[in-house]
């Protein structure tokens, strides 16, 4: 009997050492022999985190874009809105092509409203009465009668009530144009002077009987000026009603059509005898605008006019564009017509 009981007791010890050893095996096979399956756990766990963090980013990103761009839209919107509101009237585009000119001669284009009879290849064979020299003496003086005619601030095929076609801002009126004809002349080795004086501004009425006073007085003090040019901007409404630009592109840019105005002794006109002696230097830089930026300018405009042009034999009235012309287009037109200018004065 006693036996027996210490056999149940030893056989209890040994199932429960077995089972014992058979967990504490379970519990070693855990933390020693799946490392890399807790590891792999924790990585993907950290990976899913970091998904989830860069989607809610992308989606936040995405949902700021859509609300900026709906933003955008929401003001382009009211500025169009806007715009169209002021909207005083249309801007067309027009191209004059000196080529349709009654009168013409080895790339020379004319229209002649004065019933004189004009002999352009006897005008270019015959010597100008002057010659341009190269020295500290001005050779070149260049004015605006009607100094504040401006131009669009951008390329537009509208205007707005806010436009005006006058302004007193010498950066954005006909000053700047003869400012950058006025550099390019003296930076090719011709003394040109500048004045910048608002003719037309308080009052428009008188504005050439001033600019005449402003030449007489630079021909006074600078007997060495030879050239006087007077530079312009044209103004056209066509039958619609809308503004006309006029417009051509010179190697692929817009440029503002220029022309070049010239009186003349005729009709009521009595006290300009010397016209042909300026239009002998016009037709030579028209023929000289021809060649080196086709269909850059205008038919020379012959009317029965003085326009100051009786003070020198060598004024030339000048027109950029019309004031539905951008600003940008009559400046690139200013730079051209300058080179053109320079080779027709370097050349006689």
């Amino acid at each position: 009997m006693r036996n027996s009981n210490i056999i149940r007791v030893f056989s209890a010890i040994l199932i429960c050492f077995s089972v014992i050893v058979y967990n504490g095996l379970d519990v070693i096979s855990l933390y020693s022999t799946t490392p890399d399956t807790k590891q792999e756990v924790f990585i993907n766990y950290e990976e899913e985190k970091t998904e989830k963090e860069n989607s809610t980013e992308t989606n936040k990103t995405v949902k700021t874009e859509e609300k900026t761009e709906e933003k955008e839209k929401t003001e382009n919107k009211k500025e169009a809105v806007s715009a169209a509101a002021n909207v005083k009237g249309k801007i067309a585009e027009k191209y004059v092509s000196p080529y349709s000119a009654s009168l013409s001669y080895d790339k020379v284009y004319i229209k002649n409203s004065t019933g004189l009879e004009i002999n352009i290849k006897s005008l270019l064979n015959s010597e100008l009465s002057f010659k341009v020299k190269k020295n500290d003496s001005p050779q070149v003086l260049i004015l605006h009668t009607h100094a504040t005619e401006t131009f669009m601030e951008t390329d537009s095929d509208f205007y707005t009530d806010s436009y005006t076609s006058r302004t007193t801002d010498k950066s954005k009126n006909m000053v700047k144009i003869g400012e950058i004809v006025a550099k390019n002349l003296n930076d090719a080795g011709i003394k040109t002077l500048h004045d910048q004086t608002l003719h037309d501004y308080p009052n428009y009425t008188g504005s050439y009987t001033r600019a005449a006073e402003t030449i007489t007085s630079y021909l006074k003090k600078y007997p060495s000026i030879k050239v006087v040019l007077d530079l312009h901007r044209d103004a056209i409404t066509g039958s619609d009603g809308a503004k006309q630009k006029l417009v051509t592109k010179i190697n692929g840019k817009k440029a503002a059509q220029v022309m070049i105005v010239m009186g003349s002794q005729s009709g009521t006109v009595k006290n300009f005898p010397n016209w042909k002696e300026n239009l002998k230097l016009a037709v030579r830089l028209q023929q000289n605008l021809e060649k080196d930026y086709p269909t850059l300018a205008r038919p020379l405009s012959l009317t029965s006019k003085n326009y100051n042009e009786s003070l020198t034999k060598g004024s030339m009235l000048i027109e950029f564009g019309t004031d539905a012309n951008s600003l940008e287009e009559a400046k690139y037109s200013a730079e051209m017509v300058a080179n053109s200018l320079i080779k027709t004065l370097n050349t006689n």
